[in-house]
């Protein structure tokens, strides 16, 4: 994971900018991204909510997509469009999963995690938006799998830096 992040610098371009919405990962991805100096230049904020209603006030986290169910993927894609529209960066990333441990059902155990990644080309730029999101699982205890969700929270935002870079 250290490769990872140290590896995000040298991917981000010098305009964009990176904001990330955390729940199940409980902050440790913008931790993980300002570990590493010079993250001033791109980094901009990271919200940690853990609720239903966090989501909503701070994210606009859609009622309808909670009530499908708070870890899935369009709470990832709300979220991590949420975080990068309401900072105004170019890049948001997003964690919604199940670190356990319990909370887990047969459809998503403990370990299940979707990861959102939203871009938005900045201002006065080629157009372009897009927002995804993907469901990983791992397994182990929880601060194990909120280590394998951050990694693949970073992992996810570095496939789209290069395919973005081309």
């Amino acid at each position: 994971m250290d490769s990872q992040i140290l590896y995000v610098p040298r991917r981000v371009d010098r305009d964009a900018t990176v904001a990330v919405a955390e729940s199940a990962t409980g902050g440790l991805v913008g931790s993980l991204l300002t570990d590493v100096p010079g993250a001033s230049a791109y980094f901009d904020r990271g919200v940690v909510a853990y609720s239903n209603d966090a989501k909503q006030e701070l994210l606009g986290v859609s009622r309808e997509a909670l009530e499908r169910g708070a870890v899935s993927a369009p709470v990832a894609r709300e979220m991590a469009a949420g975080v990068r529209d309401t900072a105004g960066t170019t890049w948001g990333v997003s964690t919604t999963g199940i670190a356990g441990p319990t909370g887990g059902t047969p459809d998503k155990p403990v370990g299940t995690v979707y990861v959102g990644v939203a871009y938005a080309a900045p201002w006065g730029s080629a157009p372009g938006e897009t927002v995804r999101a993907d469901r990983f699982e791992t397994e182990g205890d929880r601060t194990e799998c909120k280590r394998a969700f951050a990694a693949r929270a970073l992992s996810e935002l570095l496939a789209d830096l290069e395919d973005r870079d081309g």
